[in-house]
């Protein structure tokens, strides 16, 4: 087992891919509170990465730093080896990461087709490619195909969580943010979600997926890492820390 002391960025590259996401010794702060306290990870190209832990741990605060929504007092967030921890949220975006926040936060007054333009906002490449990978969303959400004019606030749970992953898929990221995409779902859909996440993987995109379900978070990531209280405590891959005790006691319901 690897834990955050002897982890190298070595390690991340150990399977010959590179990375595509890189979080070295992050310190983020709300105010005087010290939310991430020398936090290190990394997601490898065409990865999914999961980051469990209790409500409070830090998680929502690592995206919101690697978004930057928030900016780390010290450490480094590199997208492709570029440092990218001092840029706005919509440069980052531009850059190629994009969050799926958690509560969905889509525009329940628009409609789903307009908040899934809003999603290509920072594109400056030709109508015809938003076009398609509008396309590729409906694809890829048939339900979303069904409501392109229903106002985003009438859908169900379920079909907002798809609109919010839709919304992100199109600013064409490289690395997909998600958190909780799971919360407050149905099990049928909560599978339903998780397989979509499987689907947009196998594209090319690298997912980090925050997620309270860590069972189901373990059984689609490769490798996951488990924060407590603004540190990562372990690391491992993901099959790994299924049979860890102390991720069984604390995340898996298993005594």
């Amino acid at each position: 087992m690897t834990t955050p002391e002897t982890a190298t960025i070595a390690d991340a590259t150990a399977n010959g891919a590179a990375l595509a996401l890189d979080l070295r010794g992050v310190h983020t702060f709300y105010g005087h509170i010290h939310a991430l306290k020398g936090i290190s990870l990394s997601v490898r190209q065409g990865e999914i990465v999961t980051l469990i832990g209790a409500n409070g741990a830090g998680k929502t605060t690592t995206l919101r730093t690697i978004s930057g929504i928030m900016h780390p007092r010290q450490g480094e967030v590199r997208l492709n080896g570029q440092r990218i921890d001092r840029e706005s949220p919509h440069r980052i975006v531009s850059l190629g990461v994009c969050q799926s926040p958690e509560g969905r936060r889509i525009f329940s007054r628009m409609t789903v087709q307009e908040n899934l333009e809003m999603g290509a906002f920072a594109r400056k490449d030709a109508e015809s490619a938003r076009k398609e990978d509008l396309e590729r969303v409906l694809t890829l959400f048939p339900r979303l195909r069904e409501r392109l004019k229903q106002k985003g606030g009438t859908l169900s749970g379920g079909e907002q969580q798809m609109l919010a992953i839709g919304r992100a898929l199109m600013s064409q990221p490289r690395v997909l943010l998600l958190d909780e995409p799971s919360m407050g779902l149905a099990p049928n859909l909560v599978e339903t979600i998780f397989d979509t996440i499987v689907a947009i993987n196998q594209t090319g995109v690298a997912v980090l997926l925050v997620e309270q379900n860590a069972l189901m978070a373990l059984n689609v990531a490769s490798r996951g890492y488990v924060l407590e209280t603004g540190r990562i405590v372990l690391e491992d891959e993901a099959r790994a820390l299924q049979q860890n005790e102390r991720v069984q006691k604390a995340y898996l319901g298993i005594e």
